[in-house]
């Protein structure tokens, strides 16, 4: 668990995935701009525990650190960041894909969570890089990443299927500066 100011963030588990489903339903409408058309099984309470389950072993592989955002409480979904493709080796790097509550916008809370999850994944993974990207209307992701020191690295044109549409995005990257080094 990873503390913040006023969250809790905790591994995405078959355990909290009743919540984590709550959250995705009720922010279905504000999510849908930025994330692929999903099919009609995906908002099941089966699916979720099936992905909750598959987190569980992918954190311990190493491979993806999905975590979610909790109240203090653990009773309310806040937000969720997720550390995904990561890559060992000569790479050391991986991927952070991340939303926030829309009741939970403009807060500072999306900066907060990621500050201390990209920290967790630099002390623990000894990563070089983590890497994210983003649409270039979604504004406010882009104020987030410059605020958390992630530097434009590039442009790709019809990078992601968003929405059903092929959507062009900014690369962006944060190096690990940290005084202990990379692995």
């Amino acid at each position: 668990m990873i503390e913040t100011p006023r969250t809790s963030l905790v591994l995405f588990t078959a355990a909290n995935a009743d919540l984590v489903l709550k959250y995705y339903q009720e922010n279905q409408a504000h999510l849908a701009p930025w994330e692929p058309i999903r099919d009609s099984g995906y908002l099941l309470l089966s699916n979720f525990k099936a992905m909750g389950e598959q987190s569980e072993r992918d954190f311990e592989a190493d491979k993806e650190v999905r975590l979610v955002a909790f109240n203090k409480d653990q009773t309310q979904v806040l937000g969720v960041c997720n550390f995904t493709g990561i890559v060992k080796g000569p790479l050391q790097a991986c991927f952070l894909g991340y939303s926030i509550d829309k009741r939970f916008e403009g807060q500072g809370l999306m900066t907060e969570i990621l500050d201390a999850g990209i920290a967790n994944i630099f002390e623990r993974l000894k990563l070089n890089r983590i890497m994210a990207n983003y649409i270039p209307t979604n504004e406010g992701s882009g104020a987030v990443l410059n605020k958390l020191g992630f530097e434009k690295e590039g442009y790709a044109r019809k990078y992601l299927k968003i929405a059903g549409k092929w959507q062009d995005h900014v690369l962006m990257a944060k190096l690990n500066d940290s005084p202990l080094g990379v692995s």
